[in-house]
């Protein structure tokens, strides 16, 4: 069996999940994203939300564009992004070592979020996302 060619392969690295108490619109999901980005000791943020599909997928206007007005290109940190959802969820992996490390960068997440998100949120420390293999990838592969 060879080694993993990452150093961070099946380690539960700790994530940050921000539930917000509203779906955000793409100018407040722009701003988020730019204001967590500059925070040291992130590896990955991860979004979910309502899913904004390109074409619409049901009714009689089956196969038409999607023209909703939230379905934009953003830019986050000079690169753009394609929003395909309205965005309800952050899930972000911390790159730390210990826990002083860790409970810093959740308190400059938390900063970040008070100063955009006007409606309110909820944060929690945990794993929530899949950092191995699981039986189900094995059966399917």
């Amino acid at each position: 069996m060879s080694t993993p060619t990452v150093d961070y392969a099946n380690v539960p690295l700790p994530e940050v999940r921000v539930m917000t108490h509203r779906l955000l619109s793409a100018e407040t999901t722009e701003k988020i994203l730019n204001d967590i980005d500059v925070i040291h000791n992130l590896r990955q943020i991860n979004m979910s939300g309502e899913s904004l599909p390109r074409t619409i997928n049901s009714g009689p206007a089956k196969g038409l564009a999607n023209n909703h007005t939230e379905r934009k290109v953003i830019h986050v940190n000079g690169h753009e992004v394609e929003l395909h959802c309205l965005v309800g969820a952050f899930y972000i992996e911390l790159s730390v070592t210990d826990e002083a490390e860790m409970d810093k960068t959740v308190d400059e997440i938390k900063a970040a979020f008070d100063r955009t998100i006007p409606d309110g949120y909820t944060i929690d420390v945990g794993r929530y996302s899949k950092y191995r293999p699981s039986l189900h990838d094995y059966r399917s592969a």
